[in-house]
């Protein structure tokens, strides 16, 4: 396995497990060049999925492109990768759950968003206002007072 910081050819693994899920398996290696450590996934090739978009254009579905979103919604909250890279997993394991070859990217905003939800609330609101196109304060403050009452009524 090559090295992503120096390019080495070669790397030893130091652990494997496999993922919560039994989906995949995890792997930390180590360069023997540079000493430093990274984490790769072994995973069986499933069927292509692929992401209808706004404009009606297609894509392949991408993990890392949702784990970025989500990245980004989090900036500077105190929340660790583990958690937003299962949560990248279960997404894309519910989207494959699904058996169908094609799915809207609207579907997968929304995933995401109940994911986030779950996780952070402000990570949720920023999400949320990328995704649903927040044009002014008012549709934020919406959103925000939607977050507020779904909470007053869990607490009975």
């Amino acid at each position: 396995m090559k090295c992503p910081y120096c390019g080495h050819l070669d790397s030893r693994v130091i652990e494997s497990r496999t993922t919560e899920e039994m989906t995949a398996v995890r792997r930390r290696r180590e360069c023997p060049d540079c000493k430093r450590r990274f984490t790769t996934y072994e995973r069986i090739e499933g069927q292509p999925l692929v992401v209808i978009k706004k404009d009606g254009s297609r894509e392949a579905f991408s993990r890392e492109k949702i784990l970025n979103g989500m990245l980004k919604a989090c900036e500077k909250r105190p929340i660790p990768l583990d958690v937003l890279e299962q949560a990248s997993f279960d997404i894309e394991k519910e989207v494959r759950d699904t058996g169908k070859g094609e799915i809207s990217s609207r579907q997968i905003g929304e995933l995401v968003m109940d994911r986030l939800k779950e996780i952070d609330d402000v990570a949720y609101v920023r999400f949320a206002s990328v995704y649903r196109e927040f044009r002014d304060v008012d549709s934020f403050l919406k959103e925000v007072e939607r977050i507020l009452d779904e909470r007053s009524r869990q607490r009975g």
